[in-house]
């Protein structure tokens, strides 16, 4: 008989291990014991964050490196990836939280200028789309430092010329943008899974500035900022009260806002990745699919990749392995989702910052899964 063909589509667990390796571990505990009996097909996903180059990467896009500014000013670099014709850019690894130094937040001097850096030199290779993967930004600029790095001038009171950061979006008096890159027939997509607006109780400074670092003093000079900008993009003559009404305008910080403003439509970040990487295709004769995240909680029912994938992969069985697993039950059979595996009801340590842990950790589960599937063979076989 031929060997049960097992799909591995995890999320990356965060702080911990990434996509790929949480793949790589699960299929060494899958076919360690007997590679006859089962064999996988490793399809590392994401979701519009951090991760989201790697994966693409993965599935055989080739990557590029482009010098950015971080985002306090410190020079950087990022990878790109790119396969001729879409080109996929992290916020994460270009204006991202994970760039500051631990314990260094920045909510009002961090600028988001390094993705804006990175867009404009993929837009120099001809894409005919460009993929924002919006997710982990550390600032709070509604996306003016990407805005500036692709052409658009702000200038203060004295006409002078200045880099907005969240903190200084008040000092804005013009905006000039006369000079701003063409996107020509470039189709962006903005791949994000947030839908709040740019300002008010909902939007990016009040829900996600404390996230970055914002008081609650913060968090007043952060809106108050980000209304400037929209005021002055509409004495510009672009849509600014528009785009920052629109659901997904406060994602990354406002980025989403600037996003729009641009021209970009917005897609849901897990289905949009699991589109890209054809996730079908990899589906294909597979009898079981493994997927996962890091944490599956509350927010994991309202949508996030594994009920996604759960859902596109019907009727093959999945089952989801996690970091830990915070609802209530270890089932969602209402879901698609059959059990779940989660790594913490292994260890009384903290596997989330121990990668080689969260590895040993992945493999047993493997082990466990593949004892499962070579004793009740019959019931996942057509």
């Amino acid at each position: 008989m031929s060997p049960i063909r097992v799909l591995l589509a995890p999320d990356k667990f965060k702080g911990s291990l990434s996509a790929s390796e949480v793949a790589h571990w699960l299929e060494t505990g899958l076919t360690g014991s007997n590679p006859e009996a089962i064999s996988c097909v490793s399809l590392p996903l994401a979701d519009g964050g951090d991760g989201s180059v790697q994966a693409a990467l993965h599935a055989g896009f080739s990557p590029y490196t482009v010098p950015v500014t971080g985002p306090t000013g410190i020079p950087a670099t990022t990878t790109v990836a790119f396969n001729g014709s879409v080109a996929v850019i992290e916020v994460a690894t270009t204006s991202g939280l994970q760039m500051l130094p631990p314990g260094r937040l920045a909510p009002l001097g961090s600028s988001s200028v390094g993705f804006g850096q990175a867009i404009h030199a993929a837009l120099g290779r001809n894409p005919q789309q460009v993929v924002l993967a919006l997710g982990g930004s550390a600032s709070t600029d509604g996306g003016a430092g990407m805005l500036s790095a692709l052409g658009m001038r702000f200038l203060d009171a004295s006409g002078t010329q200045f880099v907005p950061s969240g903190g200084n979006l008040a000092d804005i008096a013009r905006i000039d943008p006369t000079g701003v890159l063409s996107l020509g027939t470039v189709d962006l997509v903005a791949a994000n899974d947030v839908q709040n607006p740019l300002l008010g109780p909902l939007g990016a400074a009040s829900v996600y500035g404390p996230q970055k670092g914002a008081t609650p003093d913060d968090v007043l000079r952060l809106e108050a900022g980000l209304a400037n900008l929209v005021r002055r993009l509409d004495e510009a003559g672009w849509p600014g009260t528009d785009c920052a009404g629109t659901p997904g305008a406060g994602s990354a910080g406002g980025l989403g806002f600037a996003a729009m403003l641009l021209g970009a439509r917005m897609a849901s970040g897990a289905d949009f990745f699991l589109d890209l990487l054809d996730f079908e295709r990899a589906l294909e004769n597979c009898d079981l699919v493994v997927t996962g995240e890091g944490k599956m909680d509350e927010q994991t029912l309202s949508g996030k990749l594994p009920l996604i994938v759960a859902r596109r992969a019907a009727p093959v069985p999945v089952v989801a392995v996690v970091g830990h697993n915070a609802l209530a039950g270890d089932r969602l059979p209402e879901h698609g989702i059959e059990s779940i595996h989660a790594l913490s009801t292994l260890t009384d340590q903290d596997s989330a910052s121990d990668p080689s842990l969260s590895a040993a950790l992945l493999a047993e589960i493997g082990r466990t899964i593949a004892h499962a599937l070579t004793h009740s063979e019959e019931s996942i076989r057509p």
